[in-house]
Parts: C-alpha cells; structure tokens; sequence
C-alpha cells in the first residue's frame, strides 16, 4: 500500500512538473513568440484573408491547400478566425501564440497589420472594383468569346504539361484565347494571386509616370536617407534591372529579409531601403523583393497626393486595358505592395500580358514610352542575359536549348509563369500552387506551343 502510495506521489509530482513546465511553455510563447511563429502566422492570415475576401473561398480550403499543404510543417499548427462583418483574419499557432492579424478594405485588398493598426486607413470607394457585363458573342478582350484551336487545347489539358496544383492555363495568340484551362474550384472569374508576376506590372507602373515626365531611369540620389553615402549613386535604371547592390536575402522557409519585410514589418519599402551597400551599383545582380518595395514606393511618392497614388493604377493601368479584376494591395504604411501583392484573374493577367507582347499598346494608342517594353526586355550584363531591364526574365531557370531571341517571362513564386514572344503574337500562361519541390516545370508546356503554332492557320490584325 505504502509503495503505491508512493508511486502515485512520484507521478503526481511528475505530472505537476510537466505541466507547469507546459504552462511556463505556453506563457512564453503568448508572452514572446519567435519570429519564425510570428511570420507563419502572418502568412497565413495575409494568404487566407486575400482569398476569402478576393477570390470568393472557403477559408478551410485555403488554409489547409494554400497555407499548410506546401509549406512548413509549422503551418499544420496554424489556426485561423474570420470575422467576416470587420472583415479581418487572424492565425495563431497552436490556436493561440504568435498572431497574426489581416483585414480586408474594399478596392485594395488585403493587408498584414499589427493588432492596434486595423483601421490604419480605409477603403476607398473610388477603388471599388465594378465588373463590365462583356458580351459573349465578342471576342475576347472586348468580350468573352474565344477561338479555341483544338491542338493548342489538347497540350494545356495533358496533365503532365499542366504540372500539378495548376489553376489556370491560357495561351493567346495574336490577342485571341486560343486555349483555356482551370483546375477544379477554379474559373474564369477567380482573381488569383502572382505572387513575383507583380514586379513587371510595377515596371509598367513606372513606364506610366516615366511618360509622364514624373520619373527617369537615369536619375540617382533617390531616397533622402540615401545622400551622403554610397548608396546616393543607385539609379532607378539600377533598381529596375535588380542591379542596385543593397543587399537583400530573398530566400524563404524561414525569416530572412524578405519574410521579415512580407510579414513583419508595416513599412516594407522602409525597411527595404534601410539595408546597406553590399556591391558598386550596376555591378552585381541580386533578385529582390525589396528592390521592388522601393520602385512602388518611388513611383507613388512621384505623385501629388497618396490619394492619387492609391487610385492610379486602376485608373491609369488596369481600367484602359479592361482589367476590372485587377487589386493591387498595399502594406500598413500604404505602399502597394508592387514585388508580391496582385490579384487578377487568368484573362485579366493575360490582358497585361497582351499589352506588353504590343510593346505598351492598346486599341491603337500607345500607353508606355516608346522603346520602353524593349528596354524592359533587354538582358541585362551583370545578370549575365538572365534578367531584363524592366522586372522581367529573359531566360527561364531551366532553359534548354533556343527560344525566340525576343521571349521574356513574367514569373512568381510556386509555379505562376507567363511566356510572351512578340514575334510570334503569343503568350503562354500557367497558374497555379506548385512548390519547387515538385520538380514540375513549365518549359515543356512552352516548347509544345511553340512547336505546334507553324500548323496553325495565319492569324492577322485580331490584337487589340
């Protein structure tokens, strides 16, 4: 008896210490989380509150196929709240540690704040969207019609070409929707997210106020903060073509510059700003995002007011080329978030596509710079030809073997991918949620297009 009294005492005593060492655990991940938890649970609130509130999704879905299906095993702990009459999303890890708050403002999507910052500023009734009921009997971009070209059909139905986790496929030639494709739960309707496509758009962005005598790729001493050292002599040509030399470590899966500027930090282009010289400007590529958190900010500070600047791009961009889905959002300080942030359905990231395969035309009229989409094409030296002079790809990761000498890529992360080859009036889109680790690459789908567009009958004059 007395030893199983015993006994009973030690596991009592066992049980009390673990759990207050559980208590003690769980106080300091409440009290102190670690950053790692902080940017999963930013993450998550920012990936789940764009796509509920944007796309039209079920919060389940996206958490568990968006947010923890790819990533960090860490995200499988994440657990989100949506309060969809203040229309904010909040994670937690564990359901209660490290959380993460997002809140939805018409016309400018979703944005990451800090727990006291939800009303940061409102949404603007000038940037509600108002989608156009297009005629179906038109053809697309006036209207909904296609002509689809049953060879180019079969290649973006083949699965193997599509890759897994694919959302939407659609090749365009000469300004027609000659193939369309979108996975399940997925339509022509749903804004999907670019993820790094949006780096381009900010190029074009920039193309506009460069027209306009706002801006210019040769001037330097850019920032304030950054006369007086070294950094003064970067030029806007330098950040456009990611060969400024501020350091910036774009990896992710943990925190580094660029999840800790996504996901922590309420003033990115600030921050982004703030790093230090790490090469002579012009001498060294280096892909960041944080390069591009400074063009957004440098193009909206190019206008009078941060009311313009936060309806510029609908009215300026998106509107002329009929792109109603089209949400740029912006970070807590108000930057859009022109490196990451854009959501637009397949046709509408086809629509700008268009536009750049026209060389900054629409309908006739010439929206961008002359010269000024050749110039963002043009590979780079210090990329070593990989990288153009306007946030664009001049060669595909894997490349092998020749495309056409004027291809260039619009690219995002897990698996967003648009080809555009003038020459040819194409352009090949694929979206969708595929990690790298999957091994899928896009390239055979190109190549197949390529290869089957000379059997086609010749198109003429049917870009808008």
């Amino acid at each position: 008896m007395e030893e199983a009294m015993r006994k009973r005492g030690i596991f009592s005593a066992l049980a009390a210490g673990v759990a207050v060492i559980l208590a003690g655990a769980a106080g300091w991940l409440a009290a102190a989380p670690p950053e790692l938890l902080l940017v999963g649970d930013g993450y998550a609130a920012k990936i789940v509150c764009s796509n509920v509130f944007l796309a039209g999704r079920e919060a389940g879905d996206v958490l568990a196929d968006d947010v923890q299906a790819p990533g960090n095993p860490l995200l499988r702990l994440v657990r989100v709240t949506v309060d969809r009459e203040r229309k904010t999303v909040t994670a937690r890890m564990f359901g209660f540690a490290a959380p993460g708050h997002a809140i939805y403002r018409e016309g400018l999507g979703c944005t990451n704040v800090s727990p006291g910052e939800f009303a940061a500023f409102p949404g603007n009734r000038s940037l509600r969207r108002r989608t156009p009921q297009l005629d179906d009997t038109k053809p697309w971009p006036d209207g909904n019609g296609t002509r689809i070209e049953p060879m180019l059909q079969a290649l973006v139905e083949d699965d193997r070409l599509a890759g897994p986790g694919a959302r939407a496929l659609l090749v365009l030639r000469n300004g027609v929707i000659v193939a369309e494709r979108y996975g399940d739960g997925f339509g022509a309707a749903t804004p999907l997210l670019g993820w790094s496509m949006a780096k381009t758009v900010t190029a074009a962005l920039i193309g506009l106020r460069i027209r306009d005598g706002a801006m210019a790729l040769d001037k330097a001493s850019l920032l304030p903060e950054w006369r007086g050292d070294g950094r003064a002599r970067i030029t806007l040509a330098d950040l456009m073509a990611m060969q400024s030399g501020l350091s910036f470590n774009e990896s992710y899966g943990s925190v580094t510059d660029v999840t800790r500027m996504l996901f922590l930090e309420n003033d990115m282009a600030r921050f982004a700003a703030a790093q230090p010289l790490q090469a002579d400007p012009g001498a060294q590529f280096r892909y960041s995002s944080g390069t591009t958190m400074i063009l957004s900010r440098l193009w909206m500070d190019s206008l009078p007011s941060a009311r313009e600047a936060l309806t510029y791009p609908r009215a300026q961009l998106f509107r002329p080329l009929g792109m109603s889905s089209a949400v740029l959002e912006p970070d807590a300080h108000g930057t859009f978030v022109g490196s990451s942030y854009m959501y637009a359905t397949a046709r509408d990231w086809g629509r700008f596509a268009q536009f750049l395969a026209q060389g900054g035309q629409w309908k006739g009229e010439a929206l961008l710079p002359p010269g000024y989409v050749e110039a963002m094409r043009r590979p780079t030296a210090a990329s070593g030809g990989r990288y153009g002079g306007g946030q664009v790809w001049t060669r595909g990761p894997e490349t092998v073997g020749p495309y056409p000498q004027d291809s260039f890529w619009m690219r995002g992360h897990d698996g967003q991918s648009i080809m555009i080859v003038p020459s040819r009036g194409l352009v090949v889109l694929r979206m969708g949620l595929t990690p790298r680790a999957s091994g899928y690459s896009v390239e055979p789908l190109e190549r197949a297009v390529l290869e089957r567009l000379p059997a086609l009958p010749a198109e003429g004059g049917n870009a808008p």
